[in-house]
């Protein structure tokens, strides 16, 4: 865990400042002493992780993130560069949708409190346009809601991720989306 000292004196642990930072090295596939087993990670979970290899997504994958927290977009574009991703980014649904339009991602990351469009507007907006309807669409909330989730699934989200997350839950979540060749799809569009 790493502490550092504020300016009025008092010291604070940054893991519990901005643990979806801190919780692992990003970057070098290695733990962080800091990192810990949560509640949504079963204990057996997390220690069997380092024995199976990860599955990643094609290098050169374009993923964009749509999120107004420039931590959460630098700690999600740092854990996704690590594995050789193409990152675009956005700080509102607008701009997002306009990128996603333009730009093709092959997966994205969509916030849910966003300035102006919420990220279920952004997400309803999306399912609807012929450009990005079939794109794998994960939402990230700080709301721990079940409702959140499940309103996000059923309006056509392909996986949720609450956070603090750490680079573990990242890659399981895109793993989940991946075909044979390795390329994020949607489940449901396979399915149709």
């Amino acid at each position: 865990m790493k502490v550092i000292t504020l300016r009025d004196g008092k010291e604070r642990s940054l893991l519990r400042l901005h643990p979806w930072v801190f919780q692992g090295s990003v970057g070098t596939g290695k733990a962080d002493a800091g990192e810990t087993a949560s509640a949504e990670t079963p204990a057996a979970e997390w220690a069997d992780r380092r024995k199976r290899k990860r599955i990643n997504a094609r290098e050169g994958t374009r993923v964009l993130i749509i999120d107004d927290s420039p931590t959460i977009v630098a700690a999600l574009k740092k854990i996704l560069r690590s594995a050789k991703y193409e990152v675009l980014e956005a700080g509102d649904a607008e701009t997002g949708i306009e990128i996603a339009r333009s730009e093709k991602p092959e997966l994205v990351f969509l916030d849910i409190v966003l300035p102006g469009m919420n990220g279920f507007a952004a997400l309803r907006t999306m399912r609807k346009d012929p450009a990005t309807q079939f794109v794998p669409i994960i939402m990230i909330s700080g709301n721990e809601q079940a409702t959140e989730q499940f309103y996000a699934n059923r309006i056509g989200a392909d996986d949720f991720m609450k956070k603090p997350f750490n680079r573990f839950e990242v890659f399981a979540r895109i793993e989940r989306l991946l075909d044979e060749a390795r390329i994020p799809r949607r489940q449901v569009a396979a399915q149709a």
